[in-house]
């Protein structure tokens, strides 16, 4: 039983993260968001490409996905296999079985989004999806990162640096959350914590044409307007 939980789960997550939301969203206006802008699919280009609305929008669904493979789709599996029925299973496991299975469940959701294999294996960037599954499995130190994020969006209006500086706070932020809190039972896992680095160093990974045209000084800022895309 425990490898077809892992499996499914791990399966189930990785086809809901593979859905290519920015690649969706672009193609119903017309536009193969992988030709124009940066070629990503992620909610950045589509910000420039298609403006705020179909950005926040594409921003909250690849999100979402990795919230829901880890609070919605892992627990439903897991209480299925266990049980064979839909009924509350999962959240009476022991915390550290919870939370393996729940990383597992945000890894895979995670892969999913970079290498979809609607798209030949390739994808977005991840942030979007990571911070989804990290809310869901550590909301005080994600917090803590989407601060961050913030500000360092707001006095330079680069995504990329943004994502960057945020992805390396969380794994700070997991320990120091893990050193403060008093939950003894709920404190963040050593598995927790290392995947909240391994995260961060895929982060960076993906990233690395943004860090290129950052030392050109190519690098686009956003600027919340729509830029255009020929049909």
């Amino acid at each position: 039983m425990p490898i077809l939980t892992y499996s499914l789960i791990a399966l189930g997550s990785y086809l809901l993260g593979s859905i290519p939301t920015g690649y969706l969203v672009a193609r119903a206006k017309g536009i193969d968001i992988r030709t124009t802008g940066s070629g990503n699919i992620g909610a950045t280009n589509v910000f420039r490409i298609l403006g705020t609305g179909p950005g926040i929008f594409v921003l909250l669904v690849d999100a979402l996905k990795g919230y829901a493979a880890c609070i919605l789709l892992c627990p439903l599996v897991f209480n299925w296999i266990a049980a064979h029925y839909f009924y509350i299973v999962f959240r009476n496991e022991p915390m550290d079985l919870q939370i393996r299975f729940k990383v597992i469940a945000g890894v895979c959701a995670i892969l999913g989004h970079n290498y979809s294999c609607w798209l030949n294996f390739k994808g977005g960037k991840g942030v979007a999806t990571s911070a989804g599954v990290f809310f869901a499995l550590t909301w005080p130190a994600m917090c803590i990162a989407l601060v961050v994020w913030i500000i360092v969006f707001a006095f330079t209006r680069y995504v990329s640096v943004a994502s960057m500086i945020g992805a390396v706070t969380l794994p700070i932020a997991t320990w120091f959350t893990s050193l403060v809190s008093e939950d003894m039972e709920n404190r963040p896992s050593w598995l927790l914590q290392s995947v909240t680095i391994a995260a961060a160093l895929m982060v960076i990974i993906r990233h690395r044409a943004n860090l290129q045209r950052l030392r050109l000084g190519t690098e686009k800022r956003i600027t919340f307007k729509k830029t255009g895309a020929a049909p």
